[in-house]
């Protein structure tokens, strides 16, 4: 056999063998779309605990339509927390970049630890009540952590977070704020801890400046 023969025979060979990964259809895309939509609603406002029949239903598919995009809901809701956690990466490039940073640590460590507007499904996962975010995405979560590390320094070198805070006591922080509110029973739990948080981690000639 011809040498080219041989290697036009091996690449045909190949093709034939190797199977296609059909690509997913425009009404797939689309409903798989209005699903992780529907879920981002659903899951901010309840959680893991919101049932899964709300969130078909609010997407507009059948349960067996959700499945087959999604095997579990904590599948589901994985996917819309790692993805509030890319929003989350986002604005703190924002705010790294805006140069504002007697404001700019406490507007991201806020969204972290407040979620009345609806943020319960996030705060579920960083108080660890849902599933494990470091372990899911290590490197997204490192990210996010890094970006609220500078933010931190930068508040401390303008004199508006106190110099003996680190970036461990801020996770601790924000982790125990999370579980507290959610195992809380409102009336203005949130309000409480958020202020708490932030004014203990102001020095003491600074507290309620700024956010």
């Amino acid at each position: 056999m011809e040498p080219w023969f041989q290697l036009y025979y091996s690449e045909l060979s190949f093709r034939l063998s190797s199977p296609k990964v059909p690509a997913m259809r425009a009404d797939a895309v689309r409903n798989k779309k209005l699903i992780v939509q529907a879920a981002r609603e659903v899951f901010a406002a309840a959680g893991l605990a919101a049932p899964i029949d709300e969130i078909a239903q609010r997407a507009g598919v059948g349960t067996g339509t959700l499945y087959r995009h999604f095997p579990t809901k904590e599948a589901l809701f994985e996917a819309v927390v790692i993805e509030r956690v890319e929003e989350l990466v986002e604005e703190a490039r924002r705010l790294i970049a805006g140069n504002d940073p007697r404001t700019a640590f406490f507007k991201l460590l806020s969204q972290l630890v407040q979620h009345g507007d609806g943020h319960k499904d996030l705060m579920d996962a960083l108080g660890k009540q849902s599933f494990d975010l470091q372990k899911a995405v290590p490197e997204l979560l490192a990210e996010m952590w890094n970006a609220v590390g500078q933010l931190l320094e930068q508040a401390q070198q303008v004199g508006t977070v106190r110099r003996d805070v680190q970036l461990s006591h801020v996770q601790a922080l924000v982790s125990a704020a999370c579980t507290a509110i959610d195992q809380g029973n409102g009336d203005g739990l949130e309000r409480v801890v958020w202020t708490v948080i932030s004014d203990g981690l102001r020095p003491t000639d600074a507290k309620h400046d700024g956010v």
